[in-house]
């Protein structure tokens, strides 16, 4: 509530007539560190902006997003050219984008102004819940960073780059998260005071965790890992006992599409198939081609398809420590791609797909099926 007070993201008015206001709630939520433990304890007033109506208390609503490819690609050039790479959060940072449309909303609970009960909040800049809110602080950070000489990369909106004589930065926005990599800490150092003058932020200082991976530096690169996760994954669906496969598909078993209409455990596959799937696009692009062969059978799974789930959960137990590593030397761009035969009774559609690796780590991939 303080951060809503000194950020002025609302004014206290009378409703005007025919205006109606929109309730919100308090959420409440622990923040986990990679290793599972308690970080600290948050509080957030959200807007129910499920209700709002577009044309009226919203409009344009898209916004940019860092693409974890583009963000990979960055910390092989960290690695490539030995670059210090850093990292800041913005507190409460769609509290900061500024409100066109005239929208009130009720007094919190807990916090309503004493001799003033009647009275209405109106939002003079966004909030969590709003629809508008991440387009509108992404919008505010763009004026903000621009006007300190960045520019914006032509290929993906989250990406900016500043010029400083013999000195560069570049900068990686996602949401609320900002990486900053720099030829030399000076301007890293520029660009944190300059951004701590604009928002309220955390300096995280050299990146270790990025988006929960885990950057492990060493003399020779960098190797990036989700093992945490992969623990976590594991506890979570009860495999810690379960016995070690050593490949995460098996080509002799066909897959077909489950025609009895009865699906076994469908929303517990749903959750597997979601958690696995971030996996796989983060650090562990060899379970992509399972993942994708089992995410066809979402919505009526049997046992065959439980049992292929099996087998992938199992090698996920046996190579926890799986990394990409990202060497200094040499700074080598390859490409590969392949494509499946389809015969008659394959049962399924081929597939093709490319992978690229630039200094020994995987880069861009795509998987896509053929029909």
């Amino acid at each position: 509530m303080d951060s809503i007070v000194s950020n002025g993201t609302c004014v206290l008015v009378d409703l005007p007539p025919r205006c109606t206001t929109f309730r919100c709630k308090w959420i409440f939520k622990k923040k986990l560190k990679p290793d599972g433990s308690v970080d600290k304890f948050k509080a957030r007033l959200v807007a129910n902006g499920f209700k709002q109506k577009e044309g009226i208390d919203y409009f344009d609503t898209y916004y940019p997003v860092a693409r974890l490819t583009i963000i990979r690609v960055l910390i092989e050039l960290v690695s490539v050219y030995n670059l210090p790479i850093h990292q800041m959060d913005v507190k409460t940072a769609f509290l900061y984008g500024e409100l066109e449309e005239k929208i009130y909303m009720d007094q919190p609970e807990g916090f309503v102004a004493h001799g003033n009960k009647h009275k209405v909040c109106k939002l003079v800049k966004s909030l969590y819940g709003l629809k508008q809110a991440p387009k509108q602080w992404h919008e505010k950070f763009d004026k903000t960073i621009l006007a300190f000489g960045f520019t914006i990369n032509e290929n993906d909106k989250c990406i900016y780059c500043k010029v400083k004589g013999d000195k560069i930065i570049i900068l990686c926005l996602y949401v609320d998260d900002i990486l900053l990599i720099g030829s030399c800490v000076e301007i890293i150092t520029e660009t944190k005071s300059f951004l701590r003058n604009k928002f309220e932020m955390k300096d995280m200082g050299e990146a270790d965790v990025i988006l929960g991976i885990k950057l492990i530096r060493s003399t020779d690169g960098i190797a990036i890992s989700q093992s945490h996760y992969v623990e976590k994954i594991i506890e979570k669906f009860g495999y810690q006992n379960s016995r070690i496969a050593k490949t995460p598909y098996d080509s002799s078993v066909a897959l077909f599409k489950n025609e009895s209409g009865v699906s076994v455990a469908q929303l517990r596959y749903s959750q597997i198939i979601g958690s696995l799937q971030y996996l796989a696009n983060g650090t562990r692009p060899d379970i992509p081609f399972s993942i994708s062969k089992l995410a066809r059978y979402t919505s009526y799974p049997d046992r065959t398809h439980w049992s292929t789930f099996d087998r992938v959960l199992r090698y996920l137990k046996g190579t926890v420590s799986l990394a990409i590593h990202y060497a200094r030397f040499p700074a080598v761009l390859e490409g590969y791609s392949d494509a499946s035969w389809i015969t008659e009774n394959s049962g399924s559609n081929g597939c093709s797909g490319y992978v690229f690796t630039l200094s020994g780590g995987e880069c861009p991939k795509s998987l896509q099926n053929r029909l």
